[in-house]
C-alpha cells in the first residue's frame, strides 16, 4: 500500500548514508544477511524475525536509501519496523506470537534434546527472562 505524501518523507527521516563507499557496502551486506536470517525466521521457530529486520533497517539506513525504503514499505516486514522506528514499540500480536513460538521451541529443546539438568534450567531461566523482557516492551495496539 502506498504511503501518504507526508508519511513517505517521514520514512526517510532516519536515513543518514555513511560517507565511505566501503562502509556502505559492509552495512548493506550486513543488512542483507539480516533480511535473509529474518526470512528464515518466518519458517524456523528458532530464529526470531523481528530483531533481524530491525537490525537490517538500521544497516540500510546508513547504506542504501533504496533498500531502506523497500524494507520500511514491505507488506510483511514494514509495519513492525515502522512501529519500532516511530514509537519504540512492538505490535501486541507480534509480541504474543514471538513469546509463544519461543516458549514452544525452548520447551521442545529442554524435553527432547538437552540432557543435562543444569542446562535445562539455564534454558528455562533464559526463556523466562526473554519472555518477561519482550512482554515489557511497549505495545501501542494492546487490546483493553
Amino acid at each position: 500500500m502506498p504511503q501518504p505524501e507526508g508519511e513517505a518523507d517521514d520514512l526517510l527521516a532516519d536515513l543518514r548514508l555513511h560517507d565511505s563507499p566501503a562502509v556502505r557496502l559492509l552495512l548493506w551486506s550486513a543488512g542483507s544477511l539480516c533480511v535473509a536470517l529474518g526470512v528464515l525466521g518466518l519458517f524456523l521457530p528458532v530464529l526470531p524475525t523481528t530483531p533481524f529486520m530491525l537490525l537490517a533497517a538500521a544497516c540500510y539506513a546508513r547504506a542504501s536509501e533504496r533498500f531502506y525504503r523497500w524494507l520500511l514499505t514491505h507488506r510483511v516486514f514494514g509495519p513492525t519496523v515502522r512501529e519500532w522506528r516511530r514509537h519504540r514499540s512492538i505490535p501486541w500480536r507480534t509480541k504474543l506470537w514471538a513469546i509463544a513460538l519461543m516458549s514452544a521451541t525452548l520447551a521442545t529443546s529442554i524435553v527432547f534434546f538437552v540432557r543435562s539438568a543444569w542446562l535445562q534450567g539455564a534454558l528455562a531461566l533464559m526463556g523466562v527472562a526473554l519472555a518477561v523482557w519482550l512482554y515489557r516492551v511497549p505495545s501501542r495496539d494492546r487490546p483493553s
